[in-house]
């Protein structure tokens, strides 16, 4: 079976293609059981966020198969993703997966928030029944790789987050943040994120807008904010100076129209807008409105890049303990092979051993002389055991191959002693025993 991680991300695709290809929260069980069936993977996980779409497999399925699922389950047409995609296997497979989770393959070198979603993507595939002896494997290993990058690195010390180059930027539009207003979309860690620097920044008008109102009561209370529902942002807009939103909504929640209707009751003042949803939260056209400064998740490179030299020699040391971790992951699957093998052969000789048992138990029942069936059973177990690998050796030998020759020698743990036909010493007998 091959690990697989296929996916495209924010060094591959514009967000005009990743929002194309991101799953909502709430259908990822479903879009689970409809990959294993309609790729034919075994085993599956997927992993959405606004910089990535991965899909972790095992499976001897193609690229080009998940690539078309991709593109069908989006209903992207004849959309030709496979420019955009990439794909690894066993090793490169479950390193590509380590450095995610331990943050160096973000836009944000060492953020935080992406060993929790994959730890999600984990819990919502087990959940969903498409995790198996692979990928419970694989993801225990990166796990505790990314927890020791965590630990054993510096790499996540100073602030270089999504929110904190959210932040920056919106600073870079409003000098003095302590007069503004700002409007936080959404719920989740990323605005938690946000709105603990905006504060950490002297901000003190925050409104969280969100779906359910006992949500952003919950954010509210914490940084003393204005809590409000979705539906009255366009009544609430024209107050806000700083909007960012980030959810997860498949749908659009701002359009030019009432971010219009806000700039006539603002008299025009300036509103700065970060959209760092996937898919987004504010339409496009919005950004052609005088008076209206929109990014994307996409414009925070500079922003980013300005903030993370100093985590450079923290992930080169991270590097190393992935490949680490690679070559552990190796050695388990290594020793899982051999397991394998154990147990075949355990099974075979068990099963010789019950046959001439109980052929042994039919003689005594008969009143056969026990020391001649004890000799006998002990004879023919031992020729059973030994008939195939004598004749394998032999084979070998006739051919020239030396190497199965020592192989056996160490697996049986045969002397020079034992080559030349001498019997083992006491001592000997007791080690091997």
């Amino acid at each position: 079976m091959t690990l697989l991680a296929f996916g495209i991300n924010h060094t591959t695709a514009p967000l005009a293609i990743r929002e194309k290809v991101a799953f909502a929260p709430e259908t990822l069980e479903q879009a689970l059981r409809q990959a294993r069936e309609q790729a034919q993977l075994q085993e599956v996980a997927i992993l959405s966020t606004c910089n990535r779409t991965e899909i972790y497999a095992a499976s001897e399925a193609e690229a080009e198969q998940l690539t078309r699922w991709l593109v069908e389950h989006n209903q992207m047409g004849d959309y030709d993703l496979s420019s955009c995609c990439y794909c690894f296997r066993d090793e490169e497979a479950v390193s590509h997966m380590m450095k995610v989770a331990g943050g160096l393959d973000s836009l944000v070198l060492g953020e935080p928030q992406i060993l929790g979603q994959m730890k999600s993507a984990y819990a919502v595939a087990s959940q969903a029944g498409t995790i198996g002896g692979v990928l419970h494997t694989a993801f225990q290993q990166v796990f505790g790789i990314a927890k020791r990058v965590r630990s054993e690195t510096g790499i996540g010390e100073n602030p270089v987050s999504v929110a904190y180059a959210a932040v920056t930027l919106a600073q870079q539009i409003f000098s003095d943040l302590k007069e503004d207003t700002a409007l936080l979309i959404g719920a989740g860690e990323t605005i938690q994120l946000v709105a603990r620097h905006l504060r950490e920044q002297g901000m003190t008008r925050l409104i969280v807008a969100n779906r359910t109102l006992e949500r952003a009561h919950a954010l509210a209370q914490e940084f003393a904010a204005e809590a409000i529902l979705l539906a009255d942002i366009p009544e609430q807009l024209h107050r806000a100076d700083i909007v960012i939103s980030s959810t997860a909504s498949q749908l659009p929640l701002l359009g030019k129209g009432a971010v219009e209707s806000a700039l006539k009751k603002r008299k025009h003042k300036p509103m700065f807008m970060l959209d760092i949803a996937v898919p987004r939260d504010i339409e496009a056209e919005v950004g052609r409105l005088d008076d209206v400064y929109l990014y994307t998740v996409d414009d925070l490179h500079e922003v980013i890049d300005q903030n993370k030299q100093s985590r450079v020699a923290a992930a080169d040391k991270a590097q190393s303990i992935i490949a680490e971790g690679v070559s552990h992951y190796r050695d388990q699957l290594r020793a899982r092979d051999a397991v394998a093998t154990i147990k075949a052969f355990r099974h075979q000789a068990e099963s010789y051993r019950d046959v001439e048992l109980e052929k042994a138990l039919r003689v005594l029942a008969a009143g056969g002389d026990p020391e001649q069936i004890l000799t006998q059973m002990a004879r023919n177990l031992t020729n059973k055991l030994l008939h195939t690998p004598s004749a394998n050796l032999r084979e070998a030998s006739t051919q020239g191959r030396a190497d199965v020759i020592q192989i056996a020698r160490e697996l049986f743990d045969l002397s020079d002693d034992d080559l030349a036909g001498n019997a083992p010493d006491k001592e000997t007998e007791d080690k091997r025993d």
